[in-house]
């Protein structure tokens, strides 16, 4: 789960980690509310959507004094912000973080995330920092350094001390360090985090760090032992679709291609698409509808494939251990009366009951396509979609 820049500012002032004064509005009065609260000009207004590359995107901008504030920041809300990250459909800006613009001495790059191949944490430090951090890694790799932490044995001194390295902070100025990078470690390990990224962190003109920026994405599975982090979801930034499938505790992640897809099984799902890509074709979405599933979610799985208007067709492909391929064949008959299927639907399935399964989907007088195996699935996507 994302959250917004303001969302994560919280959660790194709970554990001591520096950033600039400021406070989030979704009006222009509120903008402005914030901005009285603060020590002075200049500040920053930052647009809040969960995706970088904003302030290329004229999502961030600097106000000198109120009547500045007060232009920038009608502009910026209610903006459609198209970033590399958003597609060319863009995020509705909804809020603004206003808060002091900082002074800046040097910007650094600092993030935390999980490496499964390793099985630790990774902590990536950079000299350089701020816009276009992806072509300034790619282009000068030597400024940055990955230190992999056990997190079994947790953060040591000596990670702390490479890390202070690779940043390059000079030793005179080393003191406030330690403090900073133990409290990130700590909050990226108690709040269940996959990434806690800092770009900028910068050392002020007298010397000291601060956090500009903050990115922070959460382990949707740990969620349930963190009931107070579940109030930063914010649904307006998620797809509805995804949403929608939550609700029915289903796993679905809307794709950009043309053919809907429905497994049981993240691996049967992995496989499925490179069968459809095979075939010519591309998957609009990855729709898991898990072991313990009822004909009654089958058909919301259907409603929501259905609801992507860039389906073209549908492939079910369902290998029945726990889902017994009866339940599937009913829920796929009771979708088919109640969406009305529009698209050809082309059904593989194996396993517990599966004769059973195929004799509904026979007696069913519907107009289905049924494949024997994946090699015949194939064969018959590629028919589907040419």
């Amino acid at each position: 789960m994302k959250i917004h820049e303001y969302q994560a500012k919280e959660l790194f002032r709970r554990y001591a980690i520096p950033v600039p004064e400021g406070g989030v509005a979704a009006t222009l009065d509120e903008a402005l509310a914030v901005a009285d609260t603060l020590p002075g000009y200049p500040l920053v207004i930052k647009a809040q959507i969960h995706a970088g590359g904003r302030g290329r995107a004229g999502g961030v901008k600097f106000a000198a004094n109120r009547d500045e504030l007060q232009r920038r920041a009608c502009k910026i809300l209610g903006m459609t912000l198209v970033t590399p990250q958003t597609g060319p459909e863009g995020r509705l800006v909804q809020r603004v973080l206003v808060e002091q613009a900082a002074d800046i001495g040097r910007e650094l790059y600092l993030s935390l995330l999980t490496d499964r191949a390793t099985a630790s944490i990774v902590i990536m430090a950079g000299s350089a920092g701020g816009m276009d951090i992806e072509k300034t890694a790619a282009t000068m790799p030597d400024k940055f350094i990955k230190v992999q932490v056990n997190p079994l044995q947790g953060l040591q001194p000596h990670h702390i001390r490479q890390v202070l390295f690779g940043l390059g902070i000079p030793p005179d100025t080393m003191k406030q360090w330690p403090a900073l990078l133990a409290a990130l470690y700590r909050l990226f390990v108690e709040n269940d985090c996959l990434l806690v990224e800092i770009n900028p962190l910068i050392i002020t003109g007298a010397g000291s760090p601060l956090a500009v920026d903050a990115k922070i994405e959460l382990d949707d599975n740990a969620l349930f032992r963190h009931a107070d982090l579940l109030t930063y979801r914010d649904l307006h930034e998620e797809d509805p679709l995804e949403t929608r499938a939550r609700e029915y505790n289903l796993n679905y992640i809307r794709l950009s291609g043309n053919v809907g897809v429905m497994v049981n099984g993240a691996g049967l799902a992995m496989a499925t698409m490179d069968i459809i890509k095979k075939a010519g074709a591309e998957p609009a979405n990855f729709l898991d509808v898990g072991g313990g599933t009822t004909a009654e979610m089958v058909e919301k799985g259907f409603a929501i494939i259905l609801s992507d208007q860039n389906v073209t067709g549908i492939l079910v492909n369902i290998f029945g251990g726990i889902l017994r391929c009866d339940v599937l064949a009913r829920g796929i008959v009771e979708a088919a009366n109640k969406c009305g299927i529009s698209v050809p639907l082309l059904i593989r399935m194996e396993g517990t009951n599966v004769e059973q399964g195929r004799k509904i989907l026979a007696d069913s007088g519907l107009p289905l396509i049924t494949a024997v195996d994946l090699a015949d699935a194939a064969a018959k996507v590629a028919e589907m979609v040419a």
